[in-house]
This record gives C-alpha cells, structure tokens and sequence, in this order.
C-alpha cells in the first residue's frame, strides 16, 4: 500500500539550476530553494521533487552521476540540503530526492574501477562484454576508450554506462544471470544510497528509467519488478513512510513492483499528449483542451480508465502539468485553456505534480541545448519571480545565468500576478485549495466517468460525492444530470444548474456538490 502522506500530496517539482540563485553565481542552489519554501506552500503543494542533484559532470545535467553520497557543489553542500528537508519539514512538505539508478556517470568511481584491466570488486558493477571488438548483442555500447579488453553497455548518453543487475534471458556468455553476486552487489549499492538521503530527512525518491535495470527483460519487465520488489522490502523494514513515484508509464507493472506511485507520462500512445500537446494530428493541433479541437476525451480516458480500474487498489498514477522532458504547456495553449487543463489535472484520482513555473504559465524557449538538454532545454529556463534583474532569478551577471530568462516584455512573473484574482497563479492556488479542502478530490477517492461520450466535447466525472464537469470548447453546452439538489461549489468561466440539466459557459469548469 502506499504511503499514507499521499493522500493529500501535491508535489513541486523543482529543477535547481534554474529555481532560484541565492549568491548571483547564475545558478539556482539549495539555499534559493529555502527562501523560496513559503512560496511553495502558498500554492498548496506539500511535497517537492527536486531533480537530480547529486556531483556530476553535467553531460546530462545531473542524471550522469559522479557521487551518489555528494552534493553537487553548485547548488551547496550534504549539509546544506539536509538543512533543505529540516526547513521543508518545518513547514510541512515532504522531499523526494531523484534517484538514477541504472546508471552512472562515465566519472564515477565505481566506473573508473571498473574499465580497469585487472579485476577487482567493480569489474562487475556494470555490463561489459569479453573482447574489444564484441558488440552489446543488440545494445548500444561503447567500446576503445578502456583498459579493459570489452566494451560496455550504455543506458541513454554515451557518458551513461549502464549498471549491472542481470539479464532475464541470457543469449551471450559475458551476460550475468539476476542472481550472480555482482549483479546483487549492485542491487545493495542503490539500497546504501537510498539509506544514506533516507537516514538524512529525504522522504522518498522519483527514480529515473524505473524500468530499465533487468537487460533482456521481457515484456511484463518481471526480472526488474523483481529487483524493486526486493528494495521496496528493504523500505518497509526500515524506511515505512518512505515513498517513490516511478518513470515508468506503466502503473500495472510499476505499481505491482513497489511502487507507490506511477507517472502518466508523454511517451508515445500513453495518450497523455492528447490532453495538451497533441502530437497524433501531424499539421493540426487537436489537444483536447484547445477550444477549437474536434476531437473527444477518449483518446486519453480509453487508456486511463484501464490502468485506473486495474492498479486503484495497489497505488497512485500521477499526472503531471509538464516536467523538465516536456514541452511546457504554453507552447500550443492560451492561458485559458490551461487554467482548464490543470483544473482536470487537479481533480482526478492519484498524485499530481506541477512544475515549476507552470502555475504563471511560463513559455517554452526556442533554445540551443544546454547540458544535454536538446528539444528539452526550452522547459528549463530560471523561474520568473519579478519584472526585475533576471526576472527576480538571480542577482548575477545575465551572460552567466544557467539559460536565459524569458526575453519577451509580457513575461510571466509571480510578482506580475500575484494581485490578479483571476490570474493563472491564483486559479492554481484555488484549485490546490479545492482539493486539500475537499477529500473527495484527494489522491484515492473513488472516480467513474459519468459523461464522454466518443465525439462529444463535455466531460463529467464523480469523484466520491463531488461531480465535476469540464467544457473546453469555446461554445456553451448543456449536461443532463441525474443528481438533484447539487450546487455549484466551484467554478472557472459559468457554470449554472438548472431543471436537472447543467449548463456549462464557453470554456468552462465546475465541481458540482
């Protein structure tokens, strides 16, 4: 089951360079993150995911880890962020570190140990094959920059040897079975760090390619569900309160295999894209909450209902407003459409996360890439505060910002917003405060969908006693509901109940009670 805390979570999600720079060194640390505390609690998120922070090269900006155990210099110090859970603590919201599991930096120690000639304890602790000139049997590898007489497997990035836990099927002699020392060896490393951040005040971990460990897995990934299986035990016995979310995109496996949570992510046929970034309809955008789409919730509720029906009683599937992978939501979307979005997003059954920056409606930057960032770098520009220096992010020189800040005279800021009842910061805000105030929008609440219908544009839903109903389409339209005496306990745009019929206003939004 999974940890009771999330029953009401609502995670930040916080990429460091680029939150807050407390020393104008143009990079966002641990001690901008605690200035920035109150702030976070103010939008009614009680839980933070901060992404990786570990010492690092940087190659992928941070998910090539040098040392598990160490801080990343730029943002502060071990004591420093144990300082960031005590603060956190203080006021209620949980940590989540960003664990990289399944593989390390090119750097690391254990890989520098590792390509050497002679054997010693981590000649194991990655995936190499017999000969130099042998390939991965289907993987990507590298080879002819060791000592070693192999070449080795990588996870993503040239810079990212993978970790060795085993193959389920073993087509090559170098291959090590799941149960081979070296393989468990590996497994009790990532239970050491965990141990270690857990021992330290994190509650838990957003584990990166959850499913990735087991090589030659098969189709159900029961060889790596094994292995989390074994370190959610672990967790149990030792760390009960301790949580994960998982980027797996699969909750009937992820779930099964320990986790508490599991994201709903854009990866092809997930239909998560079709909410808001509608990348089936080449040449057209049809995202469900465009107003001037054509097409229905079913693309996404086909998908979901299944996963939901399946996984409600095992653990939590977590949507997302975007993440540090994805195009933000500004990209294809006007303001009001995503206050209709996240409004959807904030009210059905699991974890939500929100990203930062996304609660003013940050844009997505035409930008070169930046640490192996790519098309990705354009959703990882610093937070915008205030209309000042930087936009409030930092202090600095601007030539030395992590990325450039929103160039654009009508550039989002907190501070622009704050004011503005109606203002995209404080829709958010309202929205988090329906949620925690209303326990039948909170993570494990029952959900049916009562109105999407395949090519109509409303959608009702019941979450426990509560009916809510979205209309994203830019002309009004009108429910029929079996629920007498319900009012309108919510709403964005107009919402009116009448002769047991709802009647929705163009671009509108209601939580029915």
């Amino acid at each position: 089951m999974p940890a009771k805390w999330l029953k009401d979570a609502v995670f930040y999600e916080i990429y460091p360079q680029s939150f807050k720079d407390s020393n104008g060194d143009g990079i966002g640390d641990f001690q901008g993150i605690i200035d920035k505390l109150d702030y976070v609690k103010s939008l009614g998120c009680n839980a933070l995911w901060i992404n990786p922070c570990f010492d690092s090269p940087f190659k992928d900006a941070g998910y090539d880890v040098r040392d598990y155990k160490k801080v990343a210099p730029r943002y502060g110090t071990n004591d420093d962020l144990v300082r960031l859970f005590d603060e956190a603590h203080k006021k209620g919201i949980r940590v989540l570190l960003d664990l990289v599991p399944g593989h390390t930096s090119e750097m690391h120690p254990w890989f520098l140990e590792s390509q050497k000639a002679e054997k010693n304890e981590f000649s194991g602790r990655y995936i190499w094959t017999d000969s130099w000139f042998k390939g991965g049997a289907g993987m990507p590898h590298i080879g002819g920059e060791c000592e070693r007489d192999g070449t080795y497997i990588i996870n993503f990035f040239k810079c990212q040897p993978a970790l060795n836990y085993g193959y389920l099927r073993r087509t090559e002699t170098w291959q090590q079975p799941m149960d081979h020392p070296d393989a468990l060896a590996t497994r009790e490393a990532v239970k050491d760090v965990m141990r270690f951040w857990l021992s330290r005040g994190c509650d838990g971990f957003r584990v990166d390619m959850a499913n990735s460990l087991v090589k030659n897995d098969d189709e159900d990934k029961s060889g790596t569900s094994q292995v989390w299986l074994d370190i959610r035990k672990m967790l149990d016995a030792e760390y009960p309160d301790a949580a994960m979310v998982s980027e797996w995109c699969q909750p009937k496996q992820a779930l099964r295999a320990g986790f508490d949570m599991d994201f709903f992510l854009n990866f092809p046929g997930t239909g998560y894209s079709t909410l808001m970034r509608d990348y089936d309809c080449p040449g057209r955008d049809d995202s469900y909450f465009r107003k001037d789409a054509d097409r229905d919730i079913r693309r996404f509720l086909d998908i979901y209902l299944d996963w939901y029906e399946d996984t409600k009683d095992l653990g939590y599937i977590s949507l997302i407003t975007c993440n540090h992978d994805t195009t933000r939501a500004r990209w294809n979307l006007t303001v009001p459409e995503i206050k209709l979005a996240y409004a959807f997003l904030f009210t059905m059954p699991g974890v939500p996360f929100l990203y930062y920056g996304d609660e003013i409606g940050m844009r997505y930057l035409e930008l070169p890439t930046k640490e192996g960032g790519y098309t990705r770098t354009g959703s990882r520009t610093p937070m915008q505060w205030n209309g000042g220096k930087n936009l409030g992010f930092s202090d600095g020189d601007p030539a030395d910002l992590y990325l450039p800040v929103d160039p654009a005279a009508d550039a989002p800021t907190v501070e622009g917003q704050e004011g503005d009842p109606d203002s995209m910061l404080n829709t958010v805000r309202a929205l988090l405060k329906l949620r925690h105030d209303e326990e039948d929008l909170q993570a494990d609440a029952p959900f049916e969908a009562l109105c999407a219908e395949k090519g109509d544009r409303p959608l009702v839903y019941r979450r426990g006693r509560l009916l809510v109903a979205v209309n994203p389409s830019g002309e009004s339209q009108s429910v029929k509901l079996d629920a007498p005496g319900r009012a309108v306990r919510f709403a964005i745009g107009s919402a009116a109940v009448s002769g047991g019929k709802l009647a929705l206003g163009p671009q509108s939004f209601a939580v029915l009670k």
